[in-house]
């Protein structure tokens, strides 16, 4: 299959998962469902194409997309979990987190914005905290979008040549690629210290864009049972979408 025919079919495919995504929408707001989906990933493995994908069909008033800046003073004085309580989805809502509380595990650790302290409880917290939101309703999905250290390199470098993308630069991106080795040990603690029953992983192998955005929406849909649901949908690709285990780190499948 060429280029053009893959494009085409993965464009046929798109239309297809996003029909099936409205009717999941319209099942969540008739038994009042609260969906809180989360995506953390490197800096420029696709958190923001995916939602967009996503979203593009589903309905803006019961469809919230959260991506919260740097904290303020106040947020920094405040309990850690506090500035995202008030973006929870209420009863028939889907929520996605573009990044999340997992900032703390992430690019908090790596550049030093907090302290082992913090750090530390935030390992041992965060798991209770979404025990609690699962307790109470909430269903939580949790994406981390993995890609290797040449692909990252490749795409900050079109994120610079790119005048349509320059809003995506930041102080963080020329960090990226020099911290890629702590990162990725920031990246192995965190998915194993909060990987819980209640509120698993689910690993994402995202060099391929359109194949992993697709297989994003094929997983998140296999979650829940819904009218009108096609049954004959592909499932995810295992080799592209899976459960972490720890063993993903060693043989492969996570980028070291």
């Amino acid at each position: 299959m060429g280029e053009k025919q893959k494009r085409a079919a993965a464009k046929e495919a798109l239309h297809d998962l996003q029909v099936d995504l409205a009717r999941l929408q319209k099942y969540l707001i008739s038994s009042d469902k609260k969906v809180l989906v989360i995506f953390e990933g490197r800096d420029t493995s696709g958190k923001d194409g995916t939602i967009k994908r996503i979203i593009e069909h589903l309905s803006p008033r019961e469809t919230r997309v959260v991506a919260l800046g740097k904290p303020s003073d106040r947020d920094q004085k405040s309990w850690y979990f506090q500035r995202w309580v008030p973006h929870l989805p209420a009863g028939g809502e889907i929520v996605l987190f573009n990044r999340s509380w997992y900032n703390r595990a992430g690019v908090e650790r790596v550049m030093g914005f907090c302290t082992n302290e913090e750090y530390d409880e935030f390992l041992m917290t965060a798991p209770l905290f979404e025990q609690l939101l699962a307790h109470c309703g909430v269903t939580i999905l949790k994406y981390y979008l993995d890609i290797s250290r040449t692909e990252q390199k490749r795409r900050l470098k079109d994120r610079r040549d790119d005048p349509l993308k320059q809003w995506k630069l930041s102080p963080i991106d020329d960090a990226a690629a020099k911290h890629w080795n702590d990162y990725s040990a920031a990246r192995n603690e965190m998915l194993a210290r909060t990987h819980t029953p209640f509120a698993p992983w689910t690993v994402v192998r995202a060099d391929d864009k359109p194949n992993a955005r697709l297989n994003v929406i094929r997983d998140l849909l296999t979650r829940f049972d819904f009218e009108g649901k096609d049954r004959a949908r592909d499932l995810p690709d295992p080799n592209i979408v899976f459960l972490y285990d720890k063993a993903a780190i060693t043989n492969g499948l996570v980028a070291e």
